[in-house]
């Protein structure tokens, strides 16, 4: 079977990997848009439904084939929704994933257990050419826990402290198959891919 070619707007390493672990059984072959030199566009929205679209017209627009973006991130309702839409660069710009966990420990550390719930959440966005009127969107909530001692080694961002009540663990301690049955990308993915089939 002939896979449809579709450019994943993303150079974060983990993500490529666990969306093409997610996509393994079906018609799509996803590739980075690093393999066509294309960079990071600013991410200016003010939501992640804006991000993800900045990215997916962007990815498109530079490859002319149909492209992919998610935009994802962690929200603590405490904290009044943040990280959110500024995950990627909570302790600031060009931030590492440790930079941003531990940040994230030290404002939610002298928080009561209760006021540290938080959720992932992935928007997804699938666009079949730079001037789609009707891009494919959907939404994907992953409920936990913050916990302040990173766990596991699985994972990326802020799985280390990403308590799962149902699994007894972090996020990073679930097997990659385990995390992508219950991770808001995968929740997502399975949605955008059932209906993307649904027009082709």
């Amino acid at each position: 079977m002939d896979k449809q070619e579709i450019v994943l707007a993303s150079n974060n390493a983990g993500k490529v990997r666990e969306i093409n672990e997610l996509l393994d059984d079906t018609s799509f072959h996803v590739m980075p848009q690093s393999d066509f030199n294309i960079e990071e566009v600013e991410e200016t929205g003010l939501s992640f439904i804006e991000n993800a679209l900045i990215k997916a017209r962007n990815a498109t627009l530079h490859t002319k084939l149909p492209a992919i973006a998610d935009d994802s991130g962690i929200e603590v309702p405490a904290l009044d929704g943040r990280p959110g839409i500024y995950s990627a660069r909570y302790a600031g710009v060009g931030a590492s994933d440790e930079d941003n966990l531990n940040k994230l420990i030290k404002d939610i550390e002298l928080l009561s257990e209760e006021d540290r719930l938080a959720r992932f959440v992935c928007v997804m966005v699938f666009m079949k050419h730079a001037e789609d009127p009707t891009p494919i969107i959907t939404q994907g909530f992953w409920d936990g826990v913050i916990i302040t001692k990173p766990l596991g080694d699985n994972g990326f961002g802020y799985d280390p402290i990403f308590y799962v009540p149902t699994h007894d663990c972090a996020s990073a301690e679930l097997s990659p198959e385990v995390k992508n049955q219950l991770s808001h990308r995968g929740q997502a993915l399975r949605q955008l891919v059932r209906l993307i089939n649904e027009e082709v």
